[in-house]
């Protein structure tokens, strides 16, 4: 903006103009604004666009934009702001009395030490579905081990809900609970399997549904006077879950010696039995889930953007990849605009120094300043 006095311009007084400051830019020198890297990152990492496909529609626009060039908006947004809200978050995230964690595979072609064809993971963590804030981070990493989730759970104290996997349980501090989903799911393709049907693993089946039939009256379960929803929740559970999952046991272990370690059938009754302590955990806090189904199904966003870009291209370009799929997918379990979000923040973080609080920035609190104030004579119409 510029800024004069008309007044001394018609009357021949000479006064300076005034020229306002440049605010900054999400990339200084680029020709890419704040909604022009909301539009693009919200093409990618929601619509699961591939960048060559989104460069062609910025050249229909007539804006040519190479590949190239979006490659380093992504990477460029990441690495000086919207990495800054993803650490936020992780510290958020690890003060979460219950997290879900769980992995999938991505491809980096252009990886230190390592073949283009070989695979690296994306490890998932999320808070819980009961959270007031909902946060969904993924973490690229070269491989599967266990120093991983070490790593970035540090020395969380909490409840870990994870499938089977060892790597998961090296966590010492957290209390580990497992997921009954994957043990289902083993009994479903043992079903499968079986040419007739029938047989052990739909029985085995009957019992997993009405434990599910059970997790879902206890969640419309009415607390009792001066009884707290987890409270009620657990008791419920004691109450009915149990018996069935007492029974479920005692046909496990008889089944056992009968059924082939090499089948279907035979892997799900070993891993069942051989999870059984963490499978079961749910039943002793009314805080804990009974699988870790709701983290899947934001991994399943990612595992269907993974099928039109099929790879990363860069180290560089998946850690960016992980920390804005994380925003997305926070926006979404806040139920949030992920275009208005990105907007904003990328308008704002340029302006706020390292140091500055961006508490205000984090998508749960991003929700809140959306809502209409209660005092505004509009909020009820």
């Amino acid at each position: 903006f510029k800024y004069a006095c008309r007044h001394c311009d018609r009357t021949g007084i000479n006064t300076p103009v005034i020229l306002a400051p440049m605010p900054a830019q999400a990339l200084p020198g680029s020709i890419a604004t704040a909604s022009t890297l909301a539009f693009a990152l919200v093409h990618k990492y929601v619509d699961g666009t591939p960048l060559y496909r989104l460069a062609q529609a910025f050249e229909r626009a007539g804006v040519p934009v190479s590949r190239g060039a979006l490659g380093h908006w992504v990477i460029g947004s990441s690495e000086r702001h919207l990495s800054r809200i993803y650490d936020a978050l992780k510290l958020r995230l690890r003060a979460q009395p219950l997290i879900h964690g769980d992995e999938t595979t991505v491809q980096v072609l252009k990886e230190k030490d390592k073949e283009a064809t070989s695979t690296s993971f994306m490890w998932a963590y999320r808070s819980g579905e009961d959270s007031g804030e909902p946060i969904v981070l993924l973490d690229y990493q070269p491989g599967r081990g266990q120093i991983y989730p070490q790593a970035f759970l540090g020395d969380y104290r909490g409840i870990l809900m994870s499938d089977g996997y060892t790597a998961w349980r090296t966590l010492n501090g957290a209390t580990h609970v497992g997921c009954m989903a994957h043990s289902r799911r083993r009994f479903v393709d043992a079903l499968k399997a079986r040419k007739k049907g029938g047989g052990p693993p739909e029985q085995a089946l009957k019992f997993f549904a009405q434990l599910y039939r059970i997790e879902s009256q206890a969640r419309n379960e009415k607390p009792d006077k001066d009884e707290t929803r987890d409270h009620c929740i657990h008791r419920f559970r004691q109450q009915h879950s149990v018996p069935i999952l007492n029974a479920l046991k005692a046909w496990l272990d008889d089944i056992a010696p009968k059924v082939l370690p090499d089948t279907k059938l035979g892997d799900a009754v070993s891993y069942t039995l051989n999870q059984w302590e963490y499978l079961t955990r749910y039943t002793e806090d009314g805080r804990m889930p009974i699988d870790n189904n709701l983290l899947e199904r934001d991994i399943r966003i990612f595992a269907t953007g993974r099928k039109s870009w099929l790879f990363s291209d860069t180290v560089d370009g998946a850690k960016a990849s992980a920390v804005i799929y994380s925003l997305m997918l926070t926006c979404r379990a806040c139920g949030i605009e992920p275009l208005a979000y990105l907007r904003h923040v990328l308008t704002e973080l340029p302006q706020r120094v390292i140091e500055a609080d961006i508490t205000d920035l984090l998508p749960f609190n991003f929700a809140e300043t959306l809502k209409p104030p209660l005092h505004d004579p509009m909020a009820a119409v």
